[in-house]
């Protein structure tokens, strides 16, 4: 596995006090494949509301704002296909509702990996990026804080984390959870309002926070508060080697480091400065 070094001008290794986790795609792969059903569901939408334009035209303009808009709250993807059926003239539904028939199609494919943790029958480590235990156990050894922040709807993260034997690694402290997700009311939650927090509550500087996260909006947030991001292009197929698309859109963004998945993470923390 190759760790690539993207941006070594501005992380200073060794102050690390916080370190945040995105889910889905960076630890968990129980949801592999929800871009396709997204893309799908959503351009069979577009089609609807515009037949006059081609499938392929509708497929490409649901993959740009799918990709634009993961990492953050499935609600954002949702809204954004509400206001182009509103912008082709036909009746759109509430973003709600869109967003509920993604979810139904979503667990109709998944549930029976939900199931077989439940049941013991699969274990944890089929649906797990590989390395992902072993760097969260190194990470607490070094007494770093982890939070766990997603774009899922939260009863769903905090199950799956459960389900996936993550759960100690972002145990609670006194009343205030650290394990994030997407609220009823999405004005209440997203990423940039936790790493904020996180910062404020503990007067941090930037070099003292980490990011880990697939997707554009961690990255994204934990550069804007001078914090080190870590992106991982990771292939949800579970084969090795990155992916080549989440690879460019994490370097655009401005990934410090990038990896294909926490294999090496003796490396990683050893580039981090992190040690137990």
């Amino acid at each position: 596995m190759a760790i690539q070094i993207l941006d070594p001008v501005d992380f200073i290794p060794g102050h690390i006090r916080f370190a945040v986790f995105d889910f889905d795609g960076t630890l968990s792969l129980l949801r592999a494949g929800w871009q396709e059903i997204m893309e799908s569901y959503f351009t069979e939408v577009l089609i609807a509301a515009d037949a006059a334009t081609t499938l392929e035209v509708h497929a490409v303009t649901a993959r740009e704002f799918i990709t634009r808009l993961t990492g953050r709250q499935t609600i954002y993807q949702a809204l954004e296909l509400e206001r182009l059926v509103k912008a082709a003239g036909a009746a759109a539904l509430p973003a709600v509702q869109y967003k509920a028939e993604y979810l139904r199609r979503l667990h109709a494919h998944i549930d029976h990996r939900l199931s077989s943790l439940r049941d013991h029958s699969c274990t944890p480590t089929r649906h797990l990026v590989r390395g992902s235990v072993e760097l969260l156990r190194a990470i607490q050894a070094a007494g770093i804080t982890c939070y766990l922040a997603s774009g899922t709807d939260r009863p769903n993260v905090v199950e799956e984390a459960e389900l996936l034997g993550l759960t100690g690694f972002f145990a609670e402290e006194g009343t205030a959870p650290r394990i994030h997700g997407a609220l009823v009311d999405h004005h209440n939650f997203s990423k940039r309002m936790i790493i904020e927090q996180i910062i404020q509550e503990n007067a941090l500087s930037g070099p003292e926070l980490v990011a880990f996260g697939d997707g554009f909006v961690e990255i994204e947030e934990a550069r804007r508060a001078g914090g080190i991001a870590v992106g991982i292009a990771s292939r949800e197929d579970g084969e090795a080697g990155m992916d080549p698309w989440k690879a460019r859109r994490l370097q655009d963004v401005g990934a410090h480091l990038l990896v294909p998945d926490w294999s090496a993470a003796d490396e990683l923390l050893g580039l981090l400065g992190i040690s137990a």
